[in-house]
């Protein structure tokens, strides 16, 4: 069987590998928490949070597959199964059924905290070990951070 290996070995391996395995589990679990806002979101702001939950979707799907392929790259395998998701997310999660418009940005405002203060501590964690990784870590946050403004803009 072939396998791919990577340029990193040892601490540095394993510091990129974890790294990258956390933001491929909060990217895709973001990716679920604002597909299942966008549709319980009800209001009179129901239509702009509604698309903009799905521009949040579409920046997260993008990213995880950058990330689970950048881990690829490096011999590392990723794990984005239901499973591994379920079991280790640390998004926090939406409140079940119909989600009242104002309670919707309060809530994402708080996800993308949580995710953008994760993102942080992982592009830290990566620039001695792995600085390629890092740049990306850089610009996952950086989309983060700007959708983290558009949510807390409407509070």
């Amino acid at each position: 069987m072939a396998t791919i290996t990577g340029a990193l070995s040892g601490d540095a391996r394993k510091i990129v590998a974890e790294a990258l395995q956390g933001a491929l589990v909060d990217l895709i679990d973001l990716s679920l928490v604002a597909k299942q806002a966008h549709w319980n979101v009800i209001g009179a702001h129901f239509r702009p949070l509604h698309l903009q939950l799905d521009e949040l979707v579409a920046v997260a799907r993008e990213h995880a597959d950058t990330v689970a392929e950048r881990a690829v790259a490096l011999g590392i395998n990723p794990d984005g199964r239901a499973a591994t998701i379920s079991g280790s997310t640390k998004v926090q999660q939406p409140e079940h059924g119909w989600i009242e418009d104002g309670k919707v940005v309060a809530t994402f405002t708080d996800i993308l905290e949580g995710v953008i203060r994760r993102m942080r501590d992982r592009v830290a964690a990566t620039d001695e070990p792995d600085p390629v990784t890092q740049d990306l870590l850089i610009a996952v946050t950086q989309d983060i951070e700007k959708q983290h403004w558009m949510f807390q803009a409407q509070r």
